[in-house]
Formats: structure tokens, sequence, C-alpha cells
């Protein structure tokens, strides 16, 4: 569809020229009956030059080409109005166009929403009071956590993790019922004091279908925000449940930033050997899951009683993330490879496969 609408304005573009041929007596142009002034023949040279640049930019990925865009076509239909009965047809591409740099648009305004988000949970980052895990907080926690940390290559001395940055690829499907997989990327950033992420998505469903998804929690509460061509709001949903899942969300992804095992606003409770409880509190929202470990002390998968939703009805369902493969990263072990899991009625509901393709420790922007 991109190829598309760059050859549409390319051709739309060099169409312009026939009013200016005529204006300048460069051509006769029988394709214009109407006389052309030379003022107006500048106009289609205007035209004509602002589309091509438009469609040159939109090649090229230009991030705002939107903004000449939206001009060229502003110009172009005052043309095409005013020799109406010679251009009429010209207002089908110019609506094409349009369309199209009203969406690129609505996702530059989308991604800076969640650009100044992210800033402001960075710029909300409190100091640990020590900045270094001490063997005081190690020997607090219940066996199956300190051997996980040890693993993972935390101990005594180890800096605490206080922002994340992390690019995943992923497959998701939408429907329990659905076959096949979406390919999709995905980006997030984390603050651990206080607890808090932003994670967006990016999904091509079909050519014309571009899902865009954010989540985040910040100061105790989520918020689900799905958009189609970062136009059309899908869902957007907030309230006490969605509060509550994002919570977890965020206490089962820690494995990532290990260090924040040791936040203060984590109680763990040992189960057995291999497993461990946790219970988060963020402000006035609380939630709980549980991990499990192997002998080695990596972890195998964490799981958590979870809202699916957060209409009337919504009730807490068996929410379950699989590790797949770990690895080091950064000096740290880390699940790299993961898939979530709904148990529902109907039976399990493995709605997301990904993939950790780089992340970053205290980064400099949140991105």
């Amino acid at each position: 569809m991109r190829l598309i609408i760059i050859l549409l304005t390319f051709i739309h573009a060099f169409i312009h020229l026939f009013g200016f041929f005529k204006a300048f007596g460069i051509a006769e142009m029988k394709e214009l009956s109407l006389p052309v002034s030379r003022p107006m023949g500048v106009l289609w040279l205007v035209a004509f030059l602002m589309l091509l640049f438009t469609a040159v930019a939109y090649w090229l990925r230009f991030s705002h080409w939107w903004i000449v865009g939206i001009a060229a076509v502003a110009l172009s239909q005052f043309l095409v109005i005013f020799f109406w009965s010679d251009a009429r047809w010209g207002t089908l591409p110019n609506v094409i166009i349009l369309l199209a740099a009203v969406m690129a648009f609505s996702g530059h305004a989308f991604s800076q929403t969640i650009r100044s988000e992210r800033e402001a949970m960075a710029g909300r980052v409190k100091p640990f009071r020590n900045q270094e895990i001490t063997q005081e907080e190690l020997d607090n926690l219940p066996g199956p956590v300190k051997k996980w940390l040890a693993a993972a290559g935390v101990e005594a001395g180890t800096e605490k993790i206080s922002t994340v940055r992390l690019k995943q690829k992923a497959r998701l499907k939408l429907k329990p019922e659905q076959n096949d997989w979406y390919d999709a990327e995905a980006e997030q950033f984390f603050t651990v004091n206080p607890p808090a992420f932003s994670w967006t998505v990016n999904l091509k469903m079909f050519p014309l279908a571009r899902i865009k998804g954010r989540d985040k929690f910040t100061g105790g509460a989520g918020e689900m925000q799905i958009k189609m061509n970062s136009l059309i709001n899908i869902v957007k949903a907030t309230g006490d449940k969605i509060d509550e899942g994002s919570l977890q969300r965020f206490l089962g992804e820690i494995v990532w930033f290990p260090t924040a095992a040791i936040h203060p606003g984590i109680r763990w409770e040992p189960v057995d050997s291999l497993t461990a409880r946790a219970t988060l509190t963020v402000g006035g929202t609380k939630g709980s899951g549980t991990f499990f470990f192997s002998e080695t002390g990596d972890l195998k998968k964490f799981t958590a009683l979870r809202y699916k939703g957060n209409e009337a009805g919504a009730e807490r369902h068996q929410w379950i993330i699989t590790v797949k493969e770990t690895k080091e990263i950064n000096g740290l072990r880390i699940p790299v490879k993961l898939e979530s899991t709904w148990i529902l009625e109907e039976g399990p509901w493995t709605w997301l496969d990904m993939e950790i393709t780089r992340i970053v420790y205290h980064p400099a922007l949140p991105g």
C-alpha cells in the first residue's frame, strides 16, 4: 500500500504540470479546456513541486513528510475546484494522499504523547537509599529468590538498576480461535523506583490496517490503549482491574532487571525450595504472582491470577509467562525468549511469543 501511495503521488504531481505548460505556452494541453493565466500556471507548478517533494519524502521515510503533504493537497484541491470541469477527478488522489498524511500525523502525535509520558516517568525516578545491593538485603530474601539472583549475576555490591529500555520482536494472536500469528515489534521503558512502565507495540494485520498499542503503569494506575492506523481508538481501558493487572505485569517482568527484586515494595514469601510468591504494593494498588525456578536458579515461569479486561463481569484467570530461553546480556543472565498464556474456561490461549532483541540499563533517555 505504501508503494501504491508513493506511485499515485508521483503521477498526481506530474499531472499538475499540464496547467503550468498551458499557462506558459510550453504545450497546448488539450486536456485543459479552460484558459489558464500565468499566475495560476505558477500555482500549478508549485503544486507539482510540493506533491513531488511529498512523494520523495514519504519514499525516504522522512518523519514529517505529512506537513508538506497536507499543504500540497490543500493547494491541489484549490486548483481542482477552480478548474472543476477539467480537473475534478483530481479530488480522488487528493483524498487518498490526505488520508495517508492524516494517519502519519496521528501516528506522530501518538508517538509524541508516549515520549512525553516516558520523559515524565523518568523525571519521577527517585534515588535508592543504597545505590548498590547490600548483603543484608540479599539475606532477607527467601532461598529460591537468592539462588535466582545469584544465577542472574546479582550479588552484594551490584548496582541497582533504576531505568530500563528494551526492544522486542513478537508474534501475537488477538483471539483464542485465531490460528495464524501476527508479527509485531515492541518497545518498553521501565522505572524501578517508583515502579512504572510504558510498552508500545506495532502490529501489521493486513495492508490497510496497522495496530499500535500502548500499555502503561504509573503511580499505581494502569491504562491500555489500542489504535487502528494510529487514528481510530479500538480500546482505551482504565480502572481498578487494569491497575492490578498492569502491576502484576510489572512484577512478572522484573526478571529482565533482577535487582528490582530488592525493591522495598515487594514482599517475598517462600513456597518451596524452587518457588516463591511476591506481592507488590504501589500506591493503593496491590498485586501478587508466583515465580518458579529451576534447580540451577533460572526462572522457568511466572504465574498470576489476573483480570482479563475491565468490564463489570471480568474475572481473574490464570496468566502464565513461560521462559523458553535464558542467556547473559550486559552482565546479567535474564530470560530472552518467553511466551504468555491465559488459562480460560475453553482452554489455554497462548497469545504472545516474544524475544528480547535489545536491552539497555540506565538509558540516558527513555526513548
